[in-house]
């Protein structure tokens, strides 16, 4: 599994109309997309949920690191690419991914929170801390599903969490989906740790 992210910053006036109506469009188009585990079509906008910004950022979760390339060099990216500039991609490599009591249905939120790892940590028991905070929200009330990664250039760690309804304020910052895209959620492995 790997996660990947990319965030599009847009002006304080911009219609957010404009996103809602293109992931309604295109957002399907990766239903039935071969190697991707899930992807959470997320937005913010600014005064809601605390956002400070207007911004477009899609969060995946692929099951299979040769689709993810594939699509990042297929048509799709390109569009993204030709109407709002090449973003930058943040990537990190899966560590656990677990459905929760609510896979069932539609996330209406997604939380990332980033961790940056200290100098002087034991990665190994970081991870293991993580990992079982993880195994406990998965069994949460309204958790759709859950995922850590790592990147090991930054040594950092991404915690992902899709929920049913709103999502707390202290999980990270809060997306609102607009539509969830999740060909191969059972690829992903529940509670798998890599």
């Amino acid at each position: 599994m790997h996660a990947m992210q990319y965030a599009i910053t847009l002006p304080a006036d911009y219609d957010m109309q404009i996103i809602r109506h293109r992931v309604k469009s295109k957002g399907p188009l990766l239903d039935d997309f071969e190697g991707l585990g899930l992807k959470a079509y997320g937005v913010r906008e600014r005064g809601v949920d605390g956002s400070p910004v207007n911004q477009y950022a899609p969060f995946y979760l692929w099951a299979d690191p040769e689709a993810m390339n594939r699509f990042l060099l297929g048509d799709g990216f390109r569009g993204v690419v030709r109407d709002f500039g090449r973003p930058v991609v943040q990537h990190w490599q899966g560590l656990f991914h677990r459905p929760g009591p609510a896979a069932g249905a539609l996330p209406r939120a997604f939380t990332r929170r980033t961790e940056s790892l200290p100098e002087s940590a034991d990665v190994a028991t970081v991870i293991a801390n993580a990992v079982a905070g993880h195994e406990e929200l998965a069994a949460s009330d309204g958790v759709h599903s859950t995922a850590l990664a790592l990147d090991p250039r930054h040594w950092e760690l991404v915690h992902f969490t899709l929920w049913a309804d709103a999502a707390p304020e202290s999980a990270g910052d809060r997306y609102q989906v607009l539509h969830l895209s999740a060909p191969g959620t059972a690829r992903l492995g529940a509670g798998r740790q890599w």
